[in-house]
């Protein structure tokens, strides 16, 4: 059987990408683990409008062929190689997303929100090498334009959970008026713990660990992440 992986979260109690799990819990052979990742949100799939996938195997033929199954008139497939990275990066671009949110919230603009998705786009970069460093391009549509689409999208629960936290919602109260579940939450203490294996520069990783998690004020901590930039 193949088994393909469409959750954009990790096993919080592991700290482990899905695939991983899967692999060592339950014994599936990676050549029959794959992943779907985006840009690419339900809501526009159920409009029929034009959308993008990501398919991820280790084996190139085995994507390709996956990848056939999740063909239509309007959703179009790309393949990748990089399960891992793919992963990570759908599991990453989820934290970012609650920042993109919590900025709009805090009335910081546009020119900001690039500066920030630009700067996440580099953490993903810098965190995929540490732990992979193989071949990827991660300006692709599986990486950048996940990243792209989870910050600024009307769709993303990620975003709108941020957005209530920037308007002064408790953790708790937001996650108790969402109907879904803001993954990136969760995501944000798993990455914290494994790059403290790493130690892989990541600010705004660490900026939101302290808002989530420690309590520090959104405000100040924006304003103070805003400096290290680039």
């Amino acid at each position: 059987k193949v088994v393909i992986n469409a959750v954009k979260g990790m096993i919080p109690d592991e700290n482990m990408i899905v695939t991983d799990y899967l692999h060592q819990r339950f014994g599936i052979p990676m050549e029959q683990l794959g992943c779907i990742t985006g840009p690419c949100h339900a809501e526009e799939i159920a409009l029929e409008r034009l959308s993008f996938l990501t398919i991820g195997a280790e084996d190139r033929q085995n994507a390709e062929l996956w990848a056939k199954l999740f063909e239509t008139d309007y959703v179009h497939t790309t393949t990748s190689c990089d399960v891992i990275g793919l992963e990570y990066s759908s599991v990453m671009k989820n934290i970012y997303a609650i920042a993109a949110g919590m900025c709009q919230a805090l009335h910081y603009g546009d020119n900001f929100q690039a500066v920030l998705l630009s700067n996440a786009t580099q953490e993903i970069q810098r965190f995929l090498a540490a732990i992979s460093n193989v071949p990827r391009d991660i300006t692709s549509s599986g990486y950048l334009g996940d990243v792209l689409v989870t910050g600024y999208s009307q769709f993303s629960r990620n975003r709108q959970f941020g957005q209530m936290l920037g308007l002064g919602y408790s953790v708790k109260a937001a996650q108790m008026e969402m109907e879904m579940v803001a993954e990136g939450y969760y995501a944000t203490k798993c990455m914290r713990e494994i790059n403290g294996k790493y130690g892989v520069e990541m600010p705004i990783l660490d900026t939101m660990y302290g808002i989530l998690y420690e309590r520090q004020p959104a405000h100040k901590s924006i304003l103070e992440l805003a400096y290290k930039l680039r």
